[in-house]
């Protein structure tokens, strides 16, 4: 089952507190409107991702696609706030907090059946509300939305390896149950 990685949510601990008036006056690509957000928001074109940058010297990135792209988007700013005179530390703390993925089962998929099949402490199936199928996983922990289509989107993990291991257990217990071919 191929594994497509959509967004990585990272937080980054500066240990510093910015002045977002500062670098909004300072940096052309910021945006700051405290009246709607809180945040001042960063966008890079290159890797395409967004930081937020709050006064109390946290940052988060999103939207990108590799643990990698989130550090070079870290370093990129970190270099930009060096050019005004704000100083970040070379190595600060990242951590991952969401990785949100695709995949798809190749089948179209009977959702109804699933949700009587997989059980109802684990599925939340209301077509009235939302055209796909809820599945939390307990382990490793992760949320899988399932479509008709049988497209699927995974989150809640903080690695890309639990998004494979959550989505080959979805496959293998469709299968066993005969609900994909």
């Amino acid at each position: 089952m191929e594994v497509c990685v959509q967004n990585i949510v990272a937080s980054v601990v500066t240990g510093e507190s910015f002045d977002l008036d500062y670098i909004s006056s300072k940096l052309e690509e910021a945006e700051y409107s405290p009246e709607k957000f809180p945040g001042l928001i960063y966008k890079l074109k290159e890797p395409k991702t967004a930081l937020l940058v709050f006064t109390s010297g946290k940052l988060v990135c999103t939207g990108a696609k590799t643990v990698e792209m989130v550090h070079e988007a870290v370093e990129k700013v970190r270099k930009r706030f060096d050019g005004i005179g704000i100083k970040i530390a070379k190595d600060p703390e990242i951590k991952v907090q969401n990785i949100v993925a695709t995949s798809d089962l190749k089948n179209d998929i009977n959702l109804t059946s699933i949700a009587i099949t997989l059980g109802l402490e684990n599925v939340e199936y209301e077509p009235e509300q939302f055209p796909g199928l809820v599945y939390r996983i307990r382990e490793p922990k992760a949320v899988a939305l399932l479509f008709t289509t049988g497209k699927v989107v995974c989150t809640g993990t903080k690695n890309v390896e639990d998004i494979k291991i959550a989505l080959e257990k979805i496959e293998t217990e469709l299968l066993n149950a005969g609900l994909i071919s």
